[in-house]
């Protein structure tokens, strides 16, 4: 705080005690004495009470020191800091961590602006104790100015004793205690109370409180009343616990606010995604079957629009599969797609070989899929997640649309067994109407405007900025040979080891090239509704092979299928021979002319030579001689008998004692006892081990219903 002025800045001031014009306040200081040279400050006397002011126009500074004790006291609080301005809350989580500015931050604005005004009074107080001032003077002058007791300011100093003064503030606030008791009540009531209102049944607390209050009359509980046992469920229990007891996980999830994803990231058909919704409507087939249709859709996440679809009975591979070629067909190959981890999306016809697939079990010769041959990156997401697939919070809107449309009027069945409608099952729309419609309301859906998304901005339709995006983007087109990918369906078969041929569903397929892959399976991609088509034959990491036409099997009698079928072997057969003519160009007479006779091969030479250490004694044949064998002695012949006498000698016979030998044996022993006879410690060992198998017990109850007839059973 400042503490030097001129006369000009005291004048201004309006002290007390003090004159009011800047020459009044210059004449009283030379008259007090107040510029005498030994009262200037300098670096060797810090006491000084003036000095010469520094800048621009010079004078002179007096010290506040030299004011009256009022001055010093108004002027302490004219220049004490103002009190900081109420924190905002995300300045709030900044502060220290002690418990006393913990306790500080969670009390309201008002309790804060108080504590701080005390602070600022404080503040006054110690302006005059560093200017010389008594505290028995200065408290008063400070409390007069400031219009408060005295005692409360010597309180605010009691409360702040041995605090350092950056922890003044949260000690000068008010401490309510607030209800300091609580209606007693036992701790089993209070479990009994919280076991039954804590249920997903959600009973209401004065059925609970009316069923504690039985069983405490039983057990001499004591048990409050039902407020008082629902304001401590308020304070004890968390409001996420209570939900998840009373209401579940669903209704806990929905208390962690959901993640917003911006979608605007990307460009159109960067990144789609897809899911199926079954439609509440019953729908006549041509088969004649009454199903309600399953739709799968393919969304484009930068714009929410619906870019391919297809219907089926169920949610099936084979939809999904046509309605991804009708997206990269019309639109072109996405980078991105996300969809659920389903047995019918992450099929292996469509996402094997993707790294964070883990659908099914994993074989070499898997073919790969459809979305990792066309170098889509699939994303698995969370089934019924809104958050993870946009096109989850679509189906409602759609769906609605469709399944309450006036054209199914009696052929609505309400989306849950509960809301079934008075004309239920009255009527069912033929499929190719369905279709109409629906392909109808999947227009409007694209083009309606005045979407709110943050693309749309509240007045654009899917369509338009669909399009606009589109436009500057960079799409990848698939080319028609990458079109047999989903036009046709992928199978895993063998080419037969004998021509190479392969059947399927009935048909048997063959070309030229599949006999460079005799008894290996392949990947066979075809029509399903066309099965009289090629075959397009692949190997299993995706390489084409080439197209086997479909063989058809002729009647046994049928003269010409025989002729056609014999003209083809013999082109294949002429035209292999003259193959195998092309590539022998030289004659099998002349290369076994070529080999060389062993009289023309030189004599081999021997690059390894045994040595030989030392002269051995050769007899007169050359040989080395037979060593002679020495006599036996006497000692070793009578080893020889004994060994032979032990092994000529009769074997001994073991005989294993029986159930009723051991048992005879127990009794005899548990006699001795009886009677009081030595008994070997051994044999009570014995006599224990004895008693607890099973087969002793069994004879042992014998023995005790027929006696000594049992022994001999």
């Amino acid at each position: 705080m400042k503490q030097w002025f001129t006369a000009a800045e005291l004048s201004d001031l309006a002290l007390p005690a003090m004159p009011a014009t800047e020459s009044a306040v210059i004449r009283a200081a030379k008259a007090k004495g107040w510029q005498r040279p030994e009262l200037e400050w300098s670096n060797e006397n810090p006491r000084g009470i003036w000095r010469k002011r520094t800048g621009r126009g010079g004078g002179v500074e007096y010290h506040m020191a030299l004011l009256p004790t009022e001055a010093q006291a108004k002027l302490a609080l004219a220049l004490a800091p103002a009190p900081p301005p109420p924190a905002p809350k995300a300045a709030r989580a900044q502060l220290e961590v002690s418990e006393s500015w913990r306790w500080y931050n969670s009390l309201p604005d008002k309790a804060k602006i108080k504590a701080q005004d005390r602070l600022h009074t404080l503040d006054a107080v110690e302006t005059l104790l560093r200017n010389g001032t008594k505290k028995e003077h200065a408290i008063p002058l400070v409390a007069a100015a400031r219009q408060v007791a005295t005692s409360s300011i010597w309180g605010w100093y009691a409360k702040v004793q041995g605090r350092n003064r950056a922890d003044w503030l949260p000690e000068l606030a008010d401490r309510y205690a607030g209800r300091v008791k609580e209606a007693e009540v036992t701790a089993e009531a209070w479990e009994a109370f919280k076991a039954d209102y804590l249920r997903v049944e959600k009973p209401t607390a004065e059925s609970c409180f009316e069923r504690v209050g039985r069983i405490a009359a039983v057990q001499g509980w004591t048990l409050p009343t039902l407020k008082t046992l629902l304001r401590k469920i308020e304070r004890e229990i968390s409001v996420p616990v209570r939900v998840y007891c009373r209401e579940g996980l669903d209704a806990l999830k929905r208390l962690y606010p959901a993640q917003e994803r911006d979608r605007s990231m990307f460009h159109a058909m960067e990144a789609v995604n897809g899911d199926g919704h079954k439609i509440d409507v019953f729908v006549k087939w041509p088969d004649g079957e009454i199903v309600r249709p399953m739709i799968v859709v393919f969304q484009d996440l930068y714009s929410g629009k619906y870019v391919s679809w297809r219907c089926d009975k169920s949610e099936n591979r084979e939809s999904i599969r046509l309605a991804l070629g009708d997206l990269c067909e019309d639109y072109g190959i996405p980078n991105h797609i996300y969809f659920d981890n389903t047995r019918a999306f992450a099929n292996k016809a469509l996402t094997a070989g993707t790294q964070n697939r883990y659908r099914f079990k994993i074989k070499d010769e898997d073919p790969v899929g459809i979305c990792t041959l066309l170098g889509i990156e699939v994303h698995f997401v969370l089934p019924y997640s809104g958050q993870s697939k946009p096109i989850e919070r679509s189906f409602r809107d759609v769906a609605d649309r469709v399944a309450r449309h006036p054209a199914f009027a009696g052929a609505y069945v309400g989306n849950n067994p509960m809301a079934k409608p008075e004309n239920y099952g009255s009527k069912a729309i033929p499929l190719d109407d369905f279709l109409k419609v629906f392909s109808a309301e999947v227009i409007h859906h694209n083009a309606r405007l005045g979407r709110r998304s943050k693309v749309c901005g509240g007045e654009k339709s899917f369509d338009q900025v669909f399009a606009a995006s589109y436009a500057d983007a960079k799409i990848r087109i698939a080319e028609p040979e990458k079109r047999l990918l989903w036009l046709l369906a992928a199978e895993g078969v063998k080419a037969s080891n004998t021509d190479g041929s392969i059947t399927l569903l009935g048909n048997r397929y063959w070309c030229d090239a599949l006999h460079a892959h005799l008894g290996q399976s392949l990947v066979a991609r075809f029509d399903p509704q066309d099965l009289g088509a090629d075959l397009h034959v692949y190997r299993l990491d995706g390489a084409y092979i080439g197209a086997a036409e479909c063989v058809d099997a002729a009647g046994f009698a049928d003269a010409g299928k025989a002729r056609d079928h014999a003209r083809a072997r013999r082109h294949f057969l002429k035209a292999t021979k003259m193959l195998a003519e092309a590539e022998l160009s030289m004659e099998t007479a002349t290369m076994a002319a070529m080999i060389p006779t062993p009289a023309d091969l030189p004599p081999p030479e021997a690059k390894v030579v045994s040595p030989v250490f030392g002269t051995p004694h050769l007899g007169a044949m050359g040989m080395r001689k037979t060593p002679e064998a020495s006599p036996i002695s006497a000692a070793e012949q009578a080893v020889i008998d004994s060994m032979e006498a032990e092994m000529t000698a009769p074997a001994q016979v073991v005989t294993l004692e029986t159930v009723e030998s051991r048992f005879t044996r127990l009794l005899e022993i548990e006699r001795r006892m009886e009677a009081g006879e030595a008994v070997a410690d051994e044999d009570r060992r014995w006599v224990q081990r004895q008693s607890r198998l099973p087969d002793i017990k069994a004879k042992r109850d014998m023995y005790e219903d027929f006696g000594e007839a049992a022994l001999t059973a």
